[in-house]
């Protein structure tokens, strides 16, 4: 049985000489691990460039026998090419953080509609957006939030929460020194991301912002046992200098 569905690429692993295996959320049945055969040969070039992560793709899949597992992409092809995604490093450091991020906490093999739609009309505003592009990545976690069941009202939630479950893992990001205290600086800078868009932001510089997504991260780690270390959180720092 085949089925049509629009997908957003999450990741892929290299599977023998010239295959990979894809994950990818998509429209009709949440998260699928696909085979996709032959995309890294040199001929014909360019279809491994539509498995980078949060590239927004049309699919024929063929649907996984009772139990799920490993199935194959009959078609695929490019939904909406992206105008500035691929080719901007801030813009695809963030995409990449992004995906990790997904790719943990977002499980399910199952129809979501709204936070398809989430996903997909945020990743195209992001495609389109000139400034701001710092912020991006503490905006759209803390919309998700929403979507998984553990969205804000108000900073001092977020932190409060953070400072009670204790020090962050290694590799986490967090700052060292007086946690507690230090979270308690954040407050009102989450409160001010947790406004409606177009609320201007009093975030100082890259240091803070970094650290605003590692108590992020640590934050959503509270929430999904599956949330381990992002490693693109060191990577994407250097994006947040700006």
């Amino acid at each position: 049985m085949l089925i049509k569905t629009r997908g957003i690429v999450l990741s892929y692993l290299k599977y023998r000489e010239s295959s990979i295996i894809t994950r990818v959320y998509t429209e009709q049945r949440g998260v699928q691990s696909y085979l996709v055969n032959g995309v890294r040969r040199a001929k014909p070039p360019g279809r491994i460039a539509l498995f980078q992560p949060l590239t927004l793709l049309e699919l024929v899949a063929y649907v996984p026998r009772q139990g799920g597992g490993l199935t194959r992409l009959n078609e695929f092809r490019c939904a909406e090419p992206f105008r500035s995604l691929p080719y901007d490093v801030r813009k695809s450091s963030v995409a990449l953080f992004l995906s990790e991020v997904l790719g943990k906490a977002v499980r399910e093999e199952e129809a979501n509609p709204d936070l398809f739609r989430f996903l997909h009309d945020s990743i195209l505003a992001f495609d389109e957006q000139d400034a701001g592009l710092e912020n991006f990545a503490l905006l759209f976690l803390l919309r998700l939030a929403d979507y998984l069941g553990f969205g804000l009202r108000a900073g001092a939630e977020l932190t409060d929460q953070v400072a009670l479950a204790g020090p962050a893992p290694t590799g986490s990001g967090f700052s060292s020194g007086p946690a507690t205290l230090r979270l308690r600086e954040f407050e009102h800078y989450f409160d001010e991301l947790l406004q409606p868009p177009g609320t201007p932001l009093s975030i100082p510089n890259g240091q803070v912002r970094r650290e605003l997504l590692a108590v992020l991260v640590r934050y959503y780690q509270l929430h999904i046992e599956s949330m381990s270390d992002i490693r693109s959180l060191e990577i994407l720092g250097e994006v947040l200098a700006g």
